[in-house]
């Protein structure tokens, strides 16, 4: 950690050169004789990345930033936030600590945290920032977590780990194929907290995670504007075995919506033979990976287009639906569409033959911010063209 670029000169450098080009930047000469170019292109690109994902570190002065890599996979504030609820008691440790933005939100709302992050300049950076931003109350570690905790003599309330994998092979991971590895640690992490919190990337298979893991209470997926985020895995260690798991798919946009359930509720069956009418309801992406796709309708007195098509329709509008909802104005059938001149719209495939920039191409459809063209397929009427506006966003 070069202390020479929290310096006012170059601080004001960096924020003078935001709309620089990074890449030249890094190649010219530093302006400085203790900063190279290639840490002030580092530091602005840090920064810029921070913008939305992470705007409390963006508008503080004096902020120091790791390399993108460590921004990337850090938490967003809006989901650290989120998993700051799900800590229980007084005293929580960060086993894989890094940037520390997940430390920030749960100190928030813990007495104390213990940051411990194994790359010692990390760690530096991570408690500087923590000074910053006045979380005093982190205490910070420069430390293998899990060695940590073999020796410590302390017990915390809740632990919280975010696994890293190993190997970029394959759609689906399993969690003892990520470091460090929390399934063969569980009894160590039980005898130090009585809650675990694991978050994992979301294309992990809740299915097979549950099949590793035990005493999971609950499990969360969270999505920010449709874009799935990450699963949250909550395990508690009075969970008695074989009770009931509760599912939580949260939607964390400009409102929070949330859909739980618990796993015995899934497997309901429901009507799909329904005319096309009134409103469209299409799910959050985070309330899809939930895979309680008859349960939607159930909760939200709406009908499926189809058993293989996840869109619902109901003459009602419920704004409290994770997701959007577009008004329907008109139904035609492929057929109908070869005739129709002028087709303007955002198009939207589900559960249809084509893909969406194919049937731009074939239909000479322009493009449309309020207009929707939904090309899909219910039971009912096979396949067929929605047109509609959307009345409500995710």
């Amino acid at each position: 950690m070069n202390k020479a670029i929290l310096s006012n000169e170059v601080q004001e450098y960096i924020s003078n050169h935001l709309a620089a080009d990074v890449h030249q930047l890094a190649m010219a000469k530093s302006p400085f004789h203790e900063v190279s170019s290639a840490e002030l292109a580092g530091q602005i690109s840090g920064k810029n990345k921070s913008i939305k994902k992470l705007p409390g570190w963006y508008s503080h002065d004096g902020i120091y930033y790791p390399p993108l890599l460590s921004i990337e996979q850090c938490s967003s504030e809006i989901t650290a936030e989120y998993k700051s609820s799900l800590a229980i008691g007084d005293h929580l440790i960060d086993l894989t600590g890094g940037f520390g933005v997940d430390s920030h939100y749960f100190s928030k709302k813990l007495v104390s945290v213990t940051h411990c992050e194994l790359h010692k300049e990390l760690s530096a950076i991570a408690a500087h920032n923590a000074q910053v931003l006045q979380r005093p109350n982190v205490r910070f570690l420069a430390t293998d977590g899990l060695e940590y905790l073999k020796l410590c003599k302390e017990n915390f309330d809740t632990i919280y780990i975010d696994p890293a994998r190993r190997s970029a092979a394959g759609k689906v991971f399993m969690l003892r194929d990520c470091t460090p590895n929390v399934v063969a640690n569980l009894d160590l992490l039980f005898s130090k907290a009585q809650r675990i919190i694991i978050k994992t990337a979301p294309l992990l298979d809740i299915t097979a995670g549950l099949k590793e893991l035990r005493q999971v209470s609950e499990v969360h997926i969270v999505s920010v504007k449709n874009e799935c985020k990450e699963l949250l895995w909550i395990l508690d260690r009075d969970t008695p075995a074989g009770q009931n798991i509760k599912i939580t798919a949260v939607s964390l946009n400009e409102t929070i919506k949330t859909f739980s359930f618990y796993r015995v509720e899934d497997g309901l069956q429901v009507s799909d033979d329904t005319p096309v009418k009134g409103y469209l309801y299409e799910p959050d992406t985070a309330l899809l990976k939930s895979g309680a796709f008859n349960l939607i309708a159930v909760r939200y007195n709406l009908k499926k287009l189809n058993p293989q098509t996840h869109l619902y329709v109901s003459t009602d509008m419920n704004t409290s639906f994770p997701g959007r909802i577009f008004k329907i104005n008109s139904i035609f059938s492929t057929s109908e569409l070869k005739k129709r001149k002028g087709l303007k719209g955002n198009v939207v495939v589900r559960n249809y033959p084509d893909k969406a920039d194919l049937l731009v191409k074939k239909h000479k459809i322009n493009a449309d911010n309020h207009k929707f063209l939904i090309f899909t397929s219910s039971k009912m009427e096979g396949n067929l063209v929605i047109e509609a506006e959307i009345v409500q966003h995710y």
